[in-house]
């Protein structure tokens, strides 16, 4: 048996969530088209007749973090490349820029191996594929990688080719995870990560980035969770859009997270949503603890 914890690493909306989806089987980590959706480390557990690999999926690494909340989220992602075994850094077919760069430079400060996958490779068309090969030619003379797999997590493409290098490199050793257990994290914590995608998905602009979900109570009866959150904004302006005309777009956004909730826990759930204010909480570190950052 083989065992470890491999970091997915990258800059913002390469596709880092989505690999890890689509390795496991299902959704573990919010996903969405906007970068920087991904806050915290979440982690995924691929059981395979092999082993086990427990995925670190990771904030997009991003230089310009001004922000408390930024610092935190690269600090996060900067951390994960210390505590596992293997590092999966993942760069988009057809775009590598400075914060690629920024990435690769990082990882030289761990000690930790590292293989380069290469995401969004169906963008390329049949009679484009004769462009990927000097693209990995490129990439590959960086540095120099554990192994070099290039993918689609959306077409699921050449995920078993990157199931097989990873189990040849990791280590000999126990599973860390029951076999029923897909997910590093709280149930809680799962249903916060789920009402702030359908607060990403819903709003538009930068108005997601201001917004962060707090779990007031959780309560599991025999036949039904009751859970209670509170979204946090702001400003008053961006609590009046979270709620919108009549409430309509606070109702949607609730209506959606619940199904969602219910897929991922198997079970019936009643999900109350407050919106409150509270000035400038993502430079605040005090707010960011308590939100959970």
């Amino acid at each position: 048996m083989r065992s470890g914890m491999v970091a997915v690493v990258g800059r913002p909306n390469v596709g880092k969530s989505s690999l890890m989806n689509a390795l496991i089987g299902r959704k573990i980590s919010i996903v969405s088209h906007k970068p920087q959706t991904t806050r915290h480390r979440i982690q995924g557990v691929l059981h395979d007749p092999r082993g086990q690999a427990v995925f670190v999926d990771t904030p997009g690494m991003h230089s310009k973090a001004t922000r408390a909340l930024n610092q935190v989220m690269n600090a996060a992602a900067t951390g994960a490349i210390h505590d596992v075994e293997l590092i999966l850094w993942v760069v988009e077919a057809g775009y590598y820029n400075d914060e690629d760069a920024a990435v690769l430079e990082r990882l030289k400060l761990s000690n930790c191996p590292v293989a380069l996958v290469v995401n969004k490779v169906d963008k390329y068309e049949d009679k484009g594929k004769e462009k990927l090969l000097p693209e990995l030619e490129k990439l590959t003379a960086l540095r120099e990688f554990l192994f070099v797999v290039p993918v689609s997590a959306h077409k699921k493409e050449n995920l078993e080719a990157l199931k097989n290098a990873l189990f040849e490199h990791l280590p000999p050793g126990e599973p860390m995870y029951p076999e029923d257990m897909d997910m590093g994290h709280s149930v809680p914590f799962a249903a916060a990560e789920i009402i702030r995608e359908k607060l990403i998905r819903n709003l538009h602009q930068e108005m997601p980035y201001a917004t962060a979900v707090e779990i007031e109570a959780y309560e599991r009866e025999a036949t039904i969770d009751r859970i209670s959150a509170i979204i946090w904004v702001e400003r008053e302006g961006q609590k009046a859009i979270v709620i919108g005309n009549g409430g309509e777009t606070l109702k949607l956004i609730g209506s959606n997270a619940r199904r969602d909730i219910e897929r991922a826990t198997g079970r019936k759930v009643f999900l109350k949503l407050w919106c409150k204010v509270k000035e400038n909480w993502s430079d605040d570190p005090k707010a960011l603890a308590k939100f959970g950052y």
